[in-house]
C-alpha cells in the first residue's frame, strides 16, 4: 500500500455534518487517571490512536489490566499506590510528548529505575523541562546528552514538596509537576503561565486535593498528596485539534458549510476559533454543555470569502499551539500581512513546525518572513495554484500536523500534490482522510 497521498484537485462546495474521533489530550489523561483510580473505570470514545495505545501498553507495564472492546475500554485501577515497578521496565512514548512527559510524574517514587525511550521525532525533544522539576521532589535523571531520550529515571521514597516557576506554557511540564505532587508529602506550589488546563479540571472533578488562583497570565496552583482517586468513567468528547483541519477547510471554501458533533471546547483549547473569527470567518457554538468539568459543544463554520490579516496578539499562543500551521493557511489567502509572534514552542514540536510553515507557505507561492520564534505571512486573496504546479512534501519527521496541514493546502489551493508517509496521522487521527473522503461525496 502506497505512503504517499496523491491530490491534483481542489475540494468542491460541501454542506456536512461529520464527527471527529475522541480528544487525545484526553484520552491519555483518562488512560492515566484511571491506572491510579480504586476499581473499574470505563471510556467511550476513547481515541485509538498510537499515542493513546502507548499510553495503554505504558500501565500494562506497571501491572495495570486494560481490556479494550469495540466501543469502550475498561481499565482496572490498583489505587494511587498501584504500580508494580518490576525491575527492567522500558517504557516506550513512541511519538507522544504527552505521554512521555505526563508519565515521569507519576514514576518519581519507583524503588528501580525505568528507562524511557520515544521514536526519532520525540528523541529530539526536550526532556530537560521535566527533569528539572521532577529532580526538586527527590527522582534522578540521566538522559542522552543531558536533555534527550532516551533516559532513565531514579525515583526516591522521600520526595520532598516543592514550589516551581514553569514559565514556558507547557501544559505537559505543567501536569507532569501535579502528577509527582499527588505523590509527596505536604504541599507543592506551581506559578504556571496560561496553558491547558485539562490535568487540572480532571484532578477539581475526581475532588483531589487542588486549589487553583487565576491571574491574567499565569495560574497559582497548589496540591497536596492524593489518598485515594475514584473511578472515572467517560465519554470523551471529541478532539478541537483535529476538528481544526475541517474547519479551516471550510474556512477557505466559499459558499460551504461544516457542522462538527460534540467537539470540547475547554477555553484553554479554542485559540484556533478567537483566531479565525477576527479574521472574518464566521464560526458558532450549538448545543453548549458542561461535562466532568469540560465544555463541550457542536461548532458550526461557514465559508467565508472576505478574510481579514491578523496581527495575533501573543496571549492567544497557548490556546492554539497545535493549530498554528493549518492557521497559517488562512493567513495564506487574507487581504493584507498577517504577523504572528513568540511561538518558539512551535518549533519544541513532533517537527520545527515554524520551518514547515515557511516550506509550505513557499509552496503555494507565498511570501514569508520568519524568525526562530516568529512569522509574517503576506496574504494573497486570490490564491489559486495551476494544475501543472507540483509540490512535493517528505521528510517532515512523520509530523501528523505537517501532513494533514498538506492535505488541507492541497484540497483549499489546487496544484498537483504528493504528500508522503500517510502513516503519520496514525499518532493522532487515523481515519483522517476517511474523513476526507466523506467531503468530496
Amino acid at each position: 500500500m502506497s505512503k504517499v497521498v496523491s491530490i491534483n484537485k481542489k475540494i468542491e462546495n460541501f454542506k456536512k455534518i461529520i464527527v471527529v474521533p475522541g480528544d487525545k489530550s484526553l484520552s491519555i489523561r483518562w488512560v492515566l487517571f484511571a491506572s491510579l483510580a480504586n476499581g473499574k473505570s470505563k471510556a467511550k470514545n476513547l481515541l485509538l490512536s498510537e499515542d493513546v495505545l502507548a499510553a495503554i501498553e505504558a500501565v500494562k507495564k506497571l501491572g495495570i489490566k486494560v481490556i479494550i472492546k469495540k466501543k469502550e475500554c475498561v481499565i482496572f485501577g490498583k489505587g494511587i499506590d498501584g504500580y508494580q515497578y518490576k525491575k527492567n521496565i522500558k517504557i516506550d512514548a513512541k511519538n507522544s510528548g504527552t505521554l512521555g512527559r505526563l508519565i515521569l510524574g507519576l514514576l518519581v517514587n519507583s524503588p528501580n529505575p525505568i528507562s524511557l525511550v520515544g521514536d526519532e521525532s520525540l528523541s529530539k525533544r526536550d526532556f530537560r523541562r521535566v527533569s528539572d522539576p521532577l529532580s526538586k521532589f527527590g527522582a534522578k535523571f540521566k538522559l542522552k546528552n543531558n536533555n534527550y531520550l532516551p533516559l532513565k529515571i531514579y525515583g526516591s521514597s522521600n520526595l520532598k514538596p516543592i514550589r516551581y516557576n514553569e514559565n514556558k506554557g507547557s501544559a505537559q511540564c505543567k501536569s507532569s509537576i501535579i502528577f509527582a505532587a499527588m505523590r509527596t508529602n505536604g504541599i507543592t506550589k506551581i506559578k504556571a503561565k496560561k496553558s491547558r488546563n485539562h490535568t487540572e479540571l480532571l484532578c477539581k472533578y475526581l475532588r483531589l486535593p487542588i486549589s487553583i488562583k487565576k491571574n491574567k497570565y499565569f495560574d497559582e496552583i497548589k496540591i497536596n498528596k492524593v489518598k485515594k482517586i475514584n473511578t472515572l468513567n467517560y465519554d470523551i468528547p471529541s478532539d478541537i485539534s483535529s476538528s481544526a483541519f475541517f474547519i479551516v477547510l471550510t474556512a477557505l471554501s466559499p459558499n460551504s458549510e461544516l457542522t462538527i458533533k460534540n467537539v470540547n471546547i475547554n477555553p484553554s483549547r479554542i485559540g484556533i476559533v478567537t483566531i479565525l473569527k477576527k479574521m472574518g470567518v464566521k464560526i458558532i457554538f450549538k448545543n453548549k454543555k458542561i461535562y466532568k468539568g469540560e465544555k463541550k459543544a457542536d461548532i458550526k463554520i461557514f465559508g467565508s470569502k472576505n478574510l481579514k490579516s491578523i496581527n495575533c496578539p501573543s496571549q492567544l499562543n497557548s490556546g492554539a499551539i497545535d493549530e498554528f500551521l493549518v492557521i497559517f493557511l488562512v493567513a495564506a489567502k487574507a487581504k493584507g500581512i498577517s504577523y504572528f509572534k513568540n511561538l518558539g514552542e512551535l518549533n519544541q514540536k513532533e517537527s520545527p513546525r515554524l520551518k514547515w510553515a515557511k516550506k509550505i507557505l513557499t509552496c503555494l507561492g507565498v511570501k514569508t518572513f520568519t524568525t526562530n520564534n516568529s512569522i509574517k505571512i503576506y496574504g494573497n486573496p486570490n490564491l489559486n495554484l495551476n494544475y501543472n504546479k507540483k509540490v512535493i512534501i517528505k521528510n517532515y519527521l512523520k509530523d501528523h500536523r505537517v501532513f494533514m496541514t498538506s492535505i488541507i493546502a492541497a484540497l483549499s489551493f489546487g496544484g498537483n500534490w504528493s504528500v508522503h508517509d500517510k502513516d503519520s496521522i496514525n499518532t493522532s487521527f487515523p481515519n483522517f482522510l476517511n474523513i476526507i473522503d466523506t467531503l468530496k461525496k
